[in-house]
């Protein structure tokens, strides 16, 4: 909408005494929209990225069998060697507190079995390290995770 200004009074030769300007009163939705678009774009490409697990490189067996129900999983990757720490599903947890995280994790279960998925590449005394601590939790089955063999 124009907005009418009154011209001073010293008037013009012409007898104009009204001046028309335009105010920009609108937003310009355009712009938003560009930068909403790239953002989500941005948004659409990380978050996959995003959701990665724990990297580990598991042994292989010839006779390897499907886990058929929702288990308890530790995994230890290789990383374990440097700052002691394991993975209790998606949590990161050092060594000394799994014992009493699992402890508190199984109180509610039947069945005290856990899996335990460990990089190929860690030391077998690593390895009875975190078992000594899923013993001393209560855990009565221990499960190795392994990866299934190749396709022939």
């Amino acid at each position: 909408m124009p907005k009418v200004l009154p011209v001073p009074t010293g008037g013009s030769a012409r007898g104009r005494t009204r001046r028309v300007a335009t105010t920009l009163a609108e937003i310009n939705v355009i712009p938003l929209v560009d930068v909403m678009l790239v953002l989500l774009i941005i948004f659409m490409v990380t978050a996959p990225m995003l959701q990665r697990g724990v990297e580990l490189k598991l042994p292989q067996l010839r006779r390897a069998e499907e886990i058929s129900s929702e288990r308890m999983f530790v995994d230890v990757p290789l990383s374990f060697k440097d700052d002691q720490r394991v993975y209790l599903g998606k949590e990161s947890i050092g060594l000394p507190a799994l014992g009493e995280r699992l402890r508190q994790a199984l109180l509610t279960k039947a069945d005290k079995q856990v899996f335990f998925r460990i990089d190929r590449g860690l030391l077998v005394q690593k390895q009875f390290d975190v078992f000594e601590q899923l013993k001393a939790a209560g855990v009565t089955n221990i499960g190795l995770a392994t990866e299934p063999p190749p396709p022939r």
